[in-house]
């Protein structure tokens, strides 16, 4: 059989990881098709409805951050969280979260003042993705074919094959490719052809989910709209999110862990319920959503070339928004490795640090999420019946629930830790000092240059953001420029490893853990040091995957 190549890279689903993917491969020089069974057009399921502060400041080098960050709510439309006891009922607690007219500029929410040049944001996927796929659409470098199914995957040590179904047309093709991706979602093909399989929790809840229209039911609320509404009451709870800030809504109803399939509870009954409204009100049904939540980790996220990545490698209940974000972070760190091989300075052996970074960091973020769900679905089960009474006794019961509420949820909606505190601490192309990474919890974190953290964010001087300062590859920080890097500089360039150097001034606590910091092209730590490295090729080496 030949070796020639149709594509270096496969990449089998167009939602946001896929596209995001394909967009920074292209953007690192790297040529990529995309196989997608939906048409064009066709919308996606209207959920992820946030996009995490790290996915913002991803989007922000891929130079997609403003379109995004203006698009979706109405500008002035409150990103608050309100909990009540209907939707058109009193209000127990609210979290404040700003618009996107007020997000630069207010100070006093539980997700201002963070340390990045891009906060987060409340947009459902079925505005985000058409904004991800025109940019993916109008780069030369990335070819995206629709309504076509990817089968057959045979994968081999240099190459995979696949056949291609067209779904219009019947007709079928072998394609082969240098790297095989599988963004292709929870009943993912690619996932089954390297041999994995889903573990965990399979059932964490059920939840029946109603994506609506209903142009009356914004003027029915006693408060100030909010993003997200939770409806807490002896009879159901649930979740509302504004979908278009007008007419669209999405309506949640977190089911009983003693009933039974989604269609055995009245779903109209449920939905009024949880709006508190009669049965006058007029509103009409756009599609089901019904969900499970879940906390399952594939058991592998690589066989030889071919990849798994975002709901195809993980899913879990989706608090905190992170399955889709997850996914996004997945992308990027395989990209930039993947283009390091691809554009010929690393060996192909760097791969394996995706699975070695990408499957511990699941693996905390899933069970973050699952604790904040199990603590969510016990306060769901001991809703006091007074809640809703019109006295002093229900005046004190709505208060402690509100309080309760606050601070089980705050931590899910103002996730500081999970935004920016994840780490890696087992890689085999990070050079480790022997200092412990700061714990992190899923609010808060403490911003720190040990290797395999993030790399803290501040802002220049001049008032320009350091991440907008680092090169698109490796980047040296160097915060006292009296310090000789030439020999480093030299071994980067003898091993055609690109390291761009930056002397900047840094926050004195930055400068205390080490006066040079090397920043990888995912905006994690590498390296760090008070003086150069005393063997830069043997550093050079281990970064490239070349040890």
């Amino acid at each position: 059989m030949s070796e020639a190549v149709d594509t270096d890279v496969l990449i089998v689903g167009a939602g946001p990881v896929g596209l995001t993917l394909a967009i920074d491969l292209a953007w690192r020089g790297i040529d990529v098709t995309v196989v997608e069974t939906r048409a064009a057009a066709q919308p996606p399921e209207p959920k992820c409805n946030h996009v995490a502060a790290r996915t913002m400041e991803i989007f922000r080098r891929l130079g997609l951050a403003e379109k995004v960050r203006n698009s979706g709510l109405p500008a002035d439309y409150p990103h608050d969280i309100s909990y009540r006891t209907t939707f058109t009922g009193q209000e127990l607690t609210r979290i404040p979260i700003p618009c996107r007219r007020d997000r630069f500029t207010r100070k006093d929410g539980p997700d201002c003042n963070w340390p990045t040049p891009e906060p987060p944001h409340r947009i459902n996927q079925i505005f985000l993705e058409p904004i991800l796929f025109e940019h993916a659409a109008a780069q030369r470098r990335i070819r995206i074919v629709n309504r076509t199914s990817a089968e057959d995957v045979r994968i081999g040590d240099a190459f995979a094959d696949v056949t291609l179904r067209d779904l219009d047309t019947g007709a079928a093709k072998s394609v082969r490719c240098r790297y095989l991706i599988g963004c292709d979602g929870a009943r993912s093909i690619v996932r089954k052809a390297i041999g994995a399989s889903f573990e965990g929790d399979p059932v964490v809840q059920r939840v029946q989910s109603t994506y609506i229209r209903s142009p009356g039911l914004i003027d029915r609320q006693r408060h100030a709209s909010a993003w997200g509404t939770g409806a807490i009451n002896p009879r159901r709870s649930g979740m509302v999110y504004a979908i278009d800030g007008r007419e669209r809504w999405l309506v949640h109803n977190y089911m009983k862990p003693d009933e039974g399939d989604f269609e055995d509870v009245d779903r109209d009954a449920s939905i009024r319920t949880i709006l508190g409204v009669d049965q006058d009100f007029q509103y009409d049904i756009i599609s089901k959503e019904d969900w499970v939540g879940r906390r399952l980790i594939a058991s592998q996220f690589r066989d030889r070339c071919a990849f798994v990545a975002g709901d195809a490698a993980h899913i879990w209940v989706p608090y905190a928004g992170y399955g889709m974000n997850a996914g996004i972070a997945d992308a990027t760190n395989l990209s930039w490795m993947l283009a390091a091989h691809l554009n010929g300075w690393a060996p192909d052996s760097i791969l394996d640090a995706y699975e070695a970074e990408r499957w511990p960091i699941t693996s905390q973020v899933s069970r973050f999420a699952m604790s904040h769900a199990e603590a969510e679905i016990r306060r769901r089960g001991a809703v006091p019946l007074e809640i809703e009474d019109a006295t002093a006794e229900g005046e004190r019961v709505r208060r402690e629930i509100g309080q309760l509420t606050y601070e089980i949820n705050v931590q899910q909606y103002a996730c500081a830790g999970l935004n920016f505190g994840t780490y890696y601490d087992r890689s085999p192309i990070i050079a480790y000092d022997g200092a412990t990474p700061p714990a992190y919890t899923m609010s808060s974190y403490t911003p720190s240059t040990v290797p395999g953290c993030r790399t803290p964010h501040f802002w220049c001087a001049d008032g320009v953001s350091l991440y907008d300062r680092m090169g698109p590859e490796f980047t040296l920080l160097r915060f006292d420029p009296a310090l000789d890097v030439e020999p480093f500089a030299r071994a980067a360039e003898n091993r055609k490893v690109p390291v761009e150097l930056r002397d900047v001034a840094a926050p004195v606590e930055v400068i205390r853990e080490g006066a040079l910091v090397l920043s990888r092209p995912d905006q994690h730590v590498a390296w760090r040091g008070h003086r150069a490295p005393a063997d830069p090729f043997a550093l050079i080496d281990q970064i490239r995957g070349a040890r």
